[in-house]
Order: structure tokens, then C-alpha cells, then sequence
């Protein structure tokens, strides 16, 4: 594909264990090589490492020191990985899975389909 560039979608989601909501999106990354994917992963547990309950460092920094091996190994073999860590009821996960980038149209000077005219912003509740 013409233009198309192979890379990893990488994403940092929250849940709350003691609530019934689900898990919330809380920040996304578009990488380009593994190296790239998992500094993402570790510049975050590195910052707010400093901050977890002794439980939740101890699982950041083991996956600093051993588990990020075997997650670029995987991601290398374009394999979907994860990391968790759980402080007090709150889990962080950051996923990263190869994807395949596309590039999107200019559309500045472009005449955009009539079915575009069909799509209308919802007032907000």
C-alpha cells in the first residue's frame, strides 16, 4: 500500500476496581518502532512510579527490569502486549498492538461527498 507505514498504537487506560463503571482511555500514542512503543510504556511508569504504594512500584520497576525484554521481543514479532500495575483500587494498563498507519486526504480544496451534508452535531446532554 501505497504510502501506508507499519508502526504501534499504544494506549493507557484506568479502572477502578471498586466502582461498576469500566475502563476510561487515558492518554493514546502513535509509534513507530518498538524501541519507540515501549519507552512510552516506561517513561510513564518512571514518572509516576515515585508516587504508587510499595506494591504497585515493586510492579512497575520489575517490569522495567525484566519485563520490557520480553515485550519488545514480542512486539518485534508483532505481537499485541500489555503492562498493568494496581495502586490501591485503581489499575493502570497500557496496551501497545501493531497496527498499519494510513495516510488520510488533504481535504483543503477538496469537494467533500454530498452524504457529508447528512451528518449533524448532537446537542450535548
Amino acid at each position: 500500500m501505497k504510502g501506508a507505514r507499519y508502526g504501534y498504537w499504544c494506549e493507557c487506560w484506568t479502572e477502578h476496581l471498586t466502582e461498576q463503571r469500566g475502563p476510561a482511555l487515558l492518554a493514546s500514542f502513535d509509534a513507530y518502532s518498538a524501541p519507540q512503543a515501549d519507552r512510552w510504556v516506561a517513561v510513564a511508569l518512571r514518572t509516576i512510579s515515585p508516587a504508587l504504594d510499595a506494591d504497585a512500584s515493586d510492579e512497575a520497576w520489575e517490569w522495567l527490569y525484566e519485563g520490557r525484554i520480553e515485550t519488545r521481543r514480542a512486539l518485534l514479532r508483532a505481537e499485541p502486549c500489555s503492562v498493568s500495575v494496581t495502586h490501591a483500587d485503581t489499575r493502570i494498563t497500557w496496551t501497545i498492538r501493531p497496527v498499519l498507519f494510513l495516510p488520510l486526504v488533504h481535504r483543503q480544496g477538496a469537494e467533500l461527498p454530498p452524504c457529508t451534508l447528512d451528518f449533524r452535531i448532537r446537542p450535548s446532554e
